[in-house]
């Protein structure tokens, strides 16, 4: 199988197997080719959204909001990014609609599906481990994409 089905409003989609990023990013991909400049370009702005999703973790599981294996892969993710793993997998266009929803969406994929990885499961196998639901928890892209910025 070369792709997996991941769903969201919208319905199913094929995600292809090897990328970190899933059905939102997909979909924003289609959408939104303005200028063929992805965000990947900018690898501070990757890094500064690893370090928001890597604080919002840790304060949810300060809160009790996440489970401790939850944050932690969370965790670990936002670090490895930050080290320069999986920069490739930020591939939305640097213009886009919206106010940067589909570039947290991005990252907040790529984050859930390493995590994934990291707590022993395959990517997309989101009931461990969800991009919004965890990754985005208590977050708006009103605050994630300009505090990033």
């Amino acid at each position: 199988m070369k792709h997996r089905i991941e769903h969201d409003l919208l319905g199913d989609r094929e995600v292809p197997n090897e990328v970190y990023y899933g059905v939102h990013t997909a979909r924003a991909l289609e959408n939104f080719p303005i200028s063929n400049i992805p965000i990947s370009t900018y690898p501070s702005l990757v890094k500064a959204l690893t370090c928001v999703k890597e604080a919002c973790a840790k304060a949810n599981l300060e809160l009790e909001l996440l489970e401790e294996k939850q944050a932690n892969a969370i965790i670990k993710a936002c670090e490895e990014i930050r080290a320069g793993s999986l920069h490739d997998q930020f591939v939305v266009d640097v213009i886009q609609g919206g106010a940067g929803t589909s570039t947290n969406m991005n990252a907040n994929e790529v984050i859930a599906n390493r995590a994934l990885e990291i707590l022993g499961h395959g990517r997309g196998e989101y009931k461990f481990l969800h991009p919004l639901e965890h990754v985005n928890l208590s977050q708006s892209t009103n605050d994630v994409y300009p505090t990033a910025v």
